[in-house]
């Protein structure tokens, strides 16, 4: 019975972590980095995805070698690295994402930024009552001893582009969306919700 309990309560302690934030790793496996020419850019992957408040973007690079800045509009069209309002060159940043509206990320390297090493990220609007206000300070950005990503993490990982219809496609499939992620963790957790109440009867 004392085992049972145990597993409903991790089973409840799962189920309510999988309500909460989704952490994209931007650049997937290769990590933050310059993108194929063939591959598909950041910004198409990020158009893809939903974005709440909440949740993070992990940037995974070599410390010393890139950086990831975040900006505002015009150092972003301008790919513009030496007007940032947050600069982070440890080589695994996390960036929570505290407020609706964009946010805009480039390398600190600029030719790796005019090589597409840059994006763009929309975060829905908060509907519940708990609404930022518009003045909120940028995301807050957290360095390699922050505790481990959740256990739903959608991988940001620069697809090759599809083939043209002529050809056979032999593409891998496209990166995972945060909300199969989702759906996909939030039913484990109801199978053992459930199975821990089949076990307790």
């Amino acid at each position: 019975m004392g085992n049972s309990q145990g597993l409903l309560l991790i089973c409840l302690a799962l189920l309510s972590a999988m309500a909460g934030a989704t952490q994209f790793r931007v650049g997937g496996s290769k990590g933050w980095s310059v993108p194929d020419p063939d591959a598909v850019s950041y910004n198409q992957w990020a158009e893809k995805n939903r974005f709440q408040v909440g949740d993070s973007l992990l940037f995974v690079y070599p410390p010393g070698e890139d950086s990831v800045l975040l900006v505002d509009k015009d150092a972003y069209d301008a790919c513009n690295t030496n007007s940032f309002i947050d600069k982070r060159d440890d080589g695994n940043t996390v960036f929570t994402l505290n407020r609706s509206g964009p946010f805009y990320f480039i390398s600190g390297v600029e030719a790796n930024c005019m090589r597409n090493e840059s994006v763009v990220v929309v975060v829905m609007a908060d509907r519940s009552n708990r609404s930022s206000s518009s003045s909120s300070p940028p995301p807050s950005p957290s360095t390699a001893s922050s505790p481990p990503p959740p256990p739903e993490s959608a991988e940001a990982t620069p697809a090759p582009a599809p083939a043209p219809a002529e050809e056979e496609p032999n593409s891998s499939p496209p990166p995972p969306n945060a909300a199969s992620s989702r759906v996909v963790g939030f039913m484990g957790s109801v199978g053992c919700f459930i199975g821990s109440i089949i076990l307790v009867l």
